[in-house]
């Protein structure tokens, strides 16, 4: 009996073991094939470049092909609902922005939930985006600018790159926040908000720096200050709203970042996570493919992504409440 006993444990272990080795084996192989960074923009913008921009250093560093495959629809859900569909086996990445924490705020029906069916892999970069006023208007500060939204209620225009985008939103921001009443004008991207500005068809946008840069560096638009919680090492001189109109906490952080579906191994999440902060914090890497676009380089750990995340629901979930912005 005894050693019939023994015998049915050591084969209870075995097959225990059996269980549990698939996972182990196969993240160890890991990866064995080319691996897809799905973007879900189309090409040309932002997740694009970066997805690409890093397609070879970090195929150098995992010994296989990365494929860049944009899958356009649904202001970025179509992409994102595909991933969510995949096997989580650390061959199909997702490129997302703070742009999908919005998202739940505003569309009923999702088929997916942005925190608890993705596992984070890493912010790649932030995207610093400022206040801009066309010429003509009459505010040098942020200071200025409120009190002259609040000499004119309902006049002064604001355009972003689409209702609900981050850059709407933070107009919404700073509506609520200083009791100013100002008119928003929707574009359909940075390119014809840039020529609104440039043309004085729109007074003021809440906009990416990148695009915009040259024009400011001329002196055709000017910044009035960074949105984002800390000043950009793109113009270090310009501060933050916070600090122009002394609220504190009153910043939204934009990024560029990637997630895989969420029962990808650790292990994979891992390495993938520390070859992107490699690359990304390479100095010579970090200025030609990131800082001369107007991208600060961040790459951050699987969990201080996550708590970012988290955090951007929250804020703009609150946002979209105060701003009694409907859901479609």
């Amino acid at each position: 009996m005894a050693t019939r006993n023994g015998f049915i444990a050591l084969a209870l272990a075995a097959s225990a073991a059996l269980m549990l080795l698939p996972g182990d084996a196969y993240a160890q192989a890991w990866p064995s094939r080319p691996i897809r960074f799905v973007v879900p923009l189309p090409p040309g913008g932002g997740y694009d470049y970066l997805a690409r921009v890093l397609a070879e250093p970090l195929q150098a560093a995992l010994g296989q092909p990365i494929v860049v495959e944009n899958r356009v629809g649904a202001s970025g859900t179509l992409g994102a609902e595909y991933v969510f569909r995949q096997p989580a086996d650390g061959y199909t990445i997702l490129v997302i922005s703070d742009t999908h924490l919005v998202h739940p705020s505003l569309m009923r029906n999702m088929k997916y939930d942005i925190i608890k069916d993705f596992a984070p892999v890493s912010v790649i970069a932030g995207v610093p985006f400022v206040l801009l006023v066309a010429p003509g208007v009459a505010a040098n500060s942020p200071m200025e600018y409120v009190a002259l939204a609040r000499s004119r209620p309902g006049e002064i225009t604001f355009g972003s790159s689409g209702v609900a985008s981050p850059y709407h939103l933070a107009a919404e921001l700073l509506k609520s926040s200083f009791g100013v009443n100002l008119l928003h004008v929707p574009y359909k991207g940075t390119g014809p908000v840039a020529a609104a500005l440039l043309s004085g068809e729109v007074m003021s946008a809440f906009a990416p720096l990148g695009p915009f840069l040259q024009h400011v560096r001329s002196g055709k638009l000017r910044a009035l200050g960074v949105v984002n919680g800390t000043r950009t090492s793109i113009l270090p001189n310009l501060p933050t709203l916070e600090e122009s109109l002394s609220q504190p906490g009153f910043a939204l952080d934009t990024w560029i970042g990637l997630v895989a579906p969420a029962a990808t191994p650790k292990t994979i999440v891992a390495r993938v996570s520390s070859e992107i902060a490699r690359i990304v914090r390479d100095p010579q890497f970090s200025k030609e493919k990131l800082v001369q676009q107007s991208y600060e380089p961040v790459g951050s750990t699987p969990e201080q992504m996550g708590e970012t995340m988290k955090a951007h629901l929250a804020k703009y979930a609150k946002i979209v409440r105060d701003a009694k912005i409907p859901p479609e």
